[in-house]
């Protein structure tokens, strides 16, 4: 039997353990740090990030799923049965335009909120009918549309003008 020399043996078993889920080699790293940095996804599969909206006299946060795929884009909060009011879901566009949605397979009434390029909020179609086939239109090119909870919007104080940000 051939002896491996203790200095080798322990790079080995250290090399191997950093390696392993939940292991870390570098020290003072834990995995709450580690869990920090990675994406957290909804039920959904959707990446999830932080979006607030400055209105005239507050800050209101929500987390927001991002639909970035047009198949992400085409489904969006369709056949979803509620959706909590800090929630909502970001469609960010490439290029701006003037954007068209409709409510088909949509349960949920849901205000969808347009914005501009520069984060301010161009429009709000509130409160639009669930299963409704007729187009929701932004009245110039945008450059996002949010969705959030029916109501919320004017519960919140949020109009045309307030701005958007997120990550």
């Amino acid at each position: 039997m051939k002896m491996i020399p203790k200095a080798i043996a322990l790079s080995l078993m250290l090399f191997s353990a950093s390696s392993l889920p939940g292991c870390y080699a570098r020290t003072g790293e834990t995995a709450a740090n580690n869990q920090q940095s990675e994406t957290l996804l909804s039920e959904a599969g959707l990446k999830q990030v932080p979006l607030s909206i400055q209105t005239s006299d507050a800050l209101h946060s929500f987390v927001v799923e991002v639909a970035e795929t047009g198949a992400e884009q085409a489904k969006g909060l369709m056949f979803r049965t509620e959706i909590a009011p800090d929630k909502g879901m970001i469609f960010p566009f490439a290029e701006d335009r003037v954007a068209s949605f409709w409510m088909k397979n949509t349960v949920i009434p849901l205000d969808i909120i347009f914005i501009r390029r520069d984060g301010t909020i161009e429009s709000i179609a509130a409160n639009t009918t669930p299963y409704s086939l007729d187009p929701v239109l932004s009245n110039e090119p945008i450059a996002t549309v949010l969705e959030i909870a029916a109501g919320r919007a004017a519960e919140l104080g949020i109009a045309p003008g307030d701005t958007v940000t997120w990550k």
